[in-house]
């Protein structure tokens, strides 16, 4: 019988919004075979490298009575969230035991990770990802300012690739005079057709916020970005919430006279149940409509007036 032989895929270093925002995945055949998540970027990933603030850590009960640890981390440009159960090494579960009690205590904690990329499909057809650590560790400051700065050029060089496909066809055979890494063809392929046209300025965004943080504003870093509460009518179910008045809250609240971020704004949304694409939108329109206005890239200010 042939024996195949596994091998042990490579890591690849990702921030958030690139991980979180890709629904296209992939599997072998074989039962041993591994699986892949395909980004919007065209990155094909069974392994990544992440690091960020660990904002979250809560403890599950399991159907066969077993704890399991679920927790979020947050990078600059959004967040990963992870599973650590019994199937992880003895060395994991000690020591995110230890990490629990101090996050529950609202100690600011910045870990590093190597985790196995994961996905699963809810009964809508939705299409979801998460992380199973396999190596994690607390890091200083620079540490996550460097992976940070790392981070941000791997991001960036994926961007400038996805530019260049767009000039070709997308097949391995127009991929083949182009200077992307032939390591990406197959993948990118596979996400030109998936995903159709990707709106780059969100990356590039992305990549500014990361060296942003990196380059002397790491103290944003051990700091999960503020979170309001719109006023609710009690007979009005908050889904009916208007996403712009959201947005307009946001921006009125947390500007202290040079504006207030993108992130900012995208994590209060999405913490109210809207996704990325509806805040969007819904900033362009206000920006038509002159409400607010963008001042400088990926800051926002209300139009005195309004």
């Amino acid at each position: 019988m042939e024996q195949r032989q596994i091998v042990r895929q490579p890591s690849e270093l990702m921030l958030a919004s690139e991980f979180g925002s890709s629904h296209l995945h992939e599997k072998g055949p074989g039962e041993y075979d591994p699986t892949f998540v395909i980004t919007k970027l065209g990155c094909k990933v069974n392994r990544i490298v992440v690091a960020g603030l660990l904002e979250r850590l809560e403890v599950r009960e399991t159907s066969n009575g077993t704890q399991m640890y679920q927790g979020q981390i947050r990078d600059p440009t959004g967040l990963f969230y992870f599973s650590i159960g019994e199937y992880s090494s003895l060395s994991l579960q000690e020591l995110i035991h230890q990490l629990h009690e101090r996050v529950s205590s609202s100690e600011p904690i910045l870990v590093g990770l190597i985790a196995k990329t994961r996905w699963y499909q809810s009964e809508d057809g939705g299409v979801y990802t998460s992380l199973r650590p396999e190596e994690m560790t607390e890091i200083t400051r620079q540490k996550y300012a460097n992976w940070l700065l790392d981070a941000a050029e791997s991001t960036y060089n994926r961007i400038q690739y996805w530019a260049s496909s767009l000039d070709v066809e997308a097949t391995l055979e127009g991929f083949s005079n182009t200077d992307i890494p032939q390591r990406l063809h197959q993948s990118m392929v596979a996400a030109r057709h998936h995903y159709g046209d990707v709106d780059l300025e969100v990356f590039k965004l992305n990549v500014m916020q990361a060296l942003d943080i990196a380059e002397g504003k790491i103290d944003a870093a051990t700091t999960p970005p503020p979170e309001i509460r719109l006023p609710i009518n009690e007979d009005t179910d908050s889904s009916d919430q208007s996403v712009g008045d959201l947005i307009k809250t946001v921006i009125s609240h947390f500007d202290q006279g040079e504006g207030v971020q993108y992130q900012t704004i995208m994590s209060n949304t999405m913490s109210k149940g809207f996704d990325r694409e509806t805040t969007e939108e819904a900033i362009d329109l206000l920006i038509q409509n002159g409400v607010i206005e963008e001042p400088r890239f990926g800051w926002f200010i209300m139009i005195h007036g309004q």
